[in-house]
């Protein structure tokens, strides 16, 4: 623990309430954190708070909601530590040429826009941190291609691009912004997309999903702690020296159905 150097560090995770997020969330509470988490679910953060943790109804994909949340953040804590950009989004599935344009530009509005966003607004606040850190969640759909999933893929493609170009902006600040990109993760937003990735390719349920359990080197899907993991890895003061990196938490998937 001491070696992490996260104790009292005070973070900010959007779509924290649930998921992967949540997953992220307990890690950087276990750790000593103080926690923030967001989401656009109020179940979800009604759960969250009654579960100990601070969370606020507030979509990372809606600029003005943003704003808001980052006056809110400044008057409660006066600095933040570490950004953590999880909000995302699957996206439609099928070919491109049958995709609606409203999904498309949804899936960015969340997976990369929500980023932009929050970096734009938070970045004050980090500036105040003497060890500050941002984390965006990709994908391994954002180091290759996926057939039927073209704007999920690109969205996260772009994650990757926007995180190496704040490594490089915001290094001299000793602003550390780096990337995870996971592979399939168990849960119920990668059974949707199985169940929507089946009907596309005219196969069962069970054959997809064998599909995606074989498509890493250790043939199984990851888990959310293992996200939140190396989330609270990158945010260490193990991780002083790593930026600018997509680190891939995937089980060295070789091939995305």
């Amino acid at each position: 623990m001491n070696m992490l150097g996260l104790e009292g560090t005070r973070v900010l995770i959007t779509a924290g309430a649930a998921g992967i997020g949540r997953a992220i969330a307990q890690r950087f509470v276990d750790v000593g954190a103080e926690v923030w988490v967001t989401d656009i679910a109020e179940a979800a953060v009604e759960s969250a708070r009654r579960q100990g943790l601070r969370a606020t109804v507030s979509n990372a994909a809606d600029e003005s909601q943003v704003m808001s949340l980052a006056v809110e953040v400044k008057e409660s804590w006066e600095t933040l530590d570490v950004l953590v950009n999880n909000a995302g989004i699957a996206g439609p599935t099928g070919a491109i040429e049958n995709l609606d344009s409203q999904a498309w530009l949804s899936t960015f509005d969340v997976n990369i826009h929500s980023q932009f966003y929050c970096v734009k607004h938070f970045l004050p606040l980090l500036r105040t941190s003497e060890k500050a850190s941002i984390v965006n969640l990709s994908s391994a759909a954002g180091r290759l291609g996926m057939a039927g999933r073209s704007p999920y893929s690109a969205s996260k493609w772009a994650v990757v691009g926007l995180t190496k170009t704040l490594a490089i902006e915001l290094g001299s600040e000793n602003i550390r912004c780096n990337a995870i990109c996971p592979g399939a993760v168990g849960g119920p937003r990668i059974e949707a997309v199985i169940e929507s990735k089946a009907e596309m390719l005219g196969k069962s349920v069970d054959e997809v999903t064998g599909l995606y359990t074989g498509q890493s080197s250790l043939n199984k899907l990851a888990e959310a702690r293992d996200i939140g993991d190396m989330a609270v890895f990158l945010a260490s003061d193990m991780a002083s020296h790593v930026n600018g990196q997509a680190m891939a938490v995937d089980g060295n998937t070789e091939k995305l159905y």
